[in-house]
């Protein structure tokens, strides 16, 4: 699913990112990598707000776009832990 599928609210984690090890290191630098956890805020014209780990990050639709991720239930959630 695609990270601007997801509707607001819901806890999702990423599980592809589709761009190159620039791209990655990018996000890694604003603690996104495969596996975390995230959860949209808003969605804006051409990005979204997300939370992840205690922190908001505005991302493009360029970087959006490249980024899969799948919903999890609640029960399964954790955004304030940051897994290693």
């Amino acid at each position: 699913m695609s990270l601007f599928e997801l509707p607001v609210g819901t806890p999702a984690r990423i599980a592809e990112i589709r761009g190159g090890q620039q791209l990655a290191r990018r996000l890694l630098g604003l603690g996104l990598r495969v596996g975390s956890e995230v959860a949209i805020l808003h969605h804006r014209p051409r990005g979204v707000v997300l939370s992840t780990g205690g922190t908001r990050v505005a991302l493009g639709g360029g970087v959006v776009e490249k980024l899969s991720v799948e919903p999890v239930s609640t029960g399964e959630a954790s955004l304030g832990r940051q897994e290693g």
